[in-house]
């Protein structure tokens, strides 16, 4: 039923699933204290002002709204911003890692890199990504995520040990990996470290895979008006990673926090970021 119902939402124009994703934020935003209190204190920490937070709103559900398009749908219609860096590393036949926080329509920065970069037609130019994602405990959504999330130039890796050493396997074969450095890890996955000026779980992955890369960067899927599709932004971090997995994970937290200054009201504010970590 739900695969049904994905495939039926998949055909609709952008423009109208994003309209109902806006109806969806409001909603969960109205019907959910927890929700409410948690995109406050977030946003909160940033100084949003009530409009930024409202648009913080409508995004959130936009995102929701987006994923069966993005799943099960025609290719969505998006630009490039800053992707000559790219282009450069895949020349180059760099290690590439690249960072996407939770802003934007983040599952359209793989969707787009392989469209660019792993299309068939490119032959041996070109140059995969695998993308780490978190499995789905109900078997029909994980079918749905996975069948979203593998295509043609795109792989995706469980946030398991098997995904980790898939992930390793695939930087060490010069091809390029993703991840959501602001995930929260499993116990044991990761180390507290500052992120806008209050401690949080971060993953040591992030850091351990941008220092065996040659090139990291990082992406965002920017959300166009109207339903006109996304920009999709690359963009060299500053900062230097340290070694240690403590100073490593607090530059990370940094680089997020560079990222999320281009377009805050676009950052995915109700994720409970702050939380502890879940057991494996």
């Amino acid at each position: 039923m739900l695969i049904r119902f994905f495939n039926l939402l998949s055909r609709y124009p952008l423009w109208l699933l994003q309209l109902g994703g806006s109806a969806l934020g409001v909603g969960i935003w109205l019907g959910s204290p927890r929700h409410r209190r948690q995109l406050r204190e977030n946003a909160g920490r940033v100084g949003l002002s009530r409009y930024q937070r409202w648009l913080a709103i409508l995004h959130s559900g936009r995102m929701v709204a987006e994923l069966p398009r993005l799943w099960l749908g025609e290719p969505m219609p998006f630009e490039w911003s800053g992707v000559d860096l790219l282009h450069a590393a895949v020349q180059r036949q760099d290690r590439i890692c690249l960072l996407t926080p939770h802003m934007g329509c983040f599952e359209m920065c793989a969707q787009g890199y392989a469209q660019t970069f792993a299309h068939p037609a490119l032959g041996d130019a070109a140059k995969p990504i695998t993308v780490l994602y978190r499995p789905s405990r109900q078997a029909t959504l994980q079918q749905l995520v996975h069948r979203g999330r593998e295509r043609s130039g795109m792989f995706a890796a469980p946030a398991t040990l098997s995904g980790v050493k898939q992930l390793i396997k695939a930087l060490k074969g010069a091809q390029t990996v993703g991840l959501l450095p602001d995930q929260v890890p499993p116990d044991g996955m990761g180390v507290w470290a500052p992120f806008l000026g209050q401690p949080a779980y971060t993953m040591t992955l992030a850091g351990r895979l941008a220092r065996e890369a040659d090139t990291v960067l990082m992406m965002w899927g920017e959300r166009l008006p109207w339903g006109r599709g996304f920009r999709l932004h690359v963009a060299k971090p500053v900062g230097v990673l340290p070694a240690d997995p403590e100073g490593a994970a607090a530059m990370v937290n940094a680089w997020v926090e560079q990222t999320i200054q281009a377009c805050p009201e676009q950052y995915l504010w109700g994720y409970d970021r702050f939380k502890g970590p879940r057991r494996p």
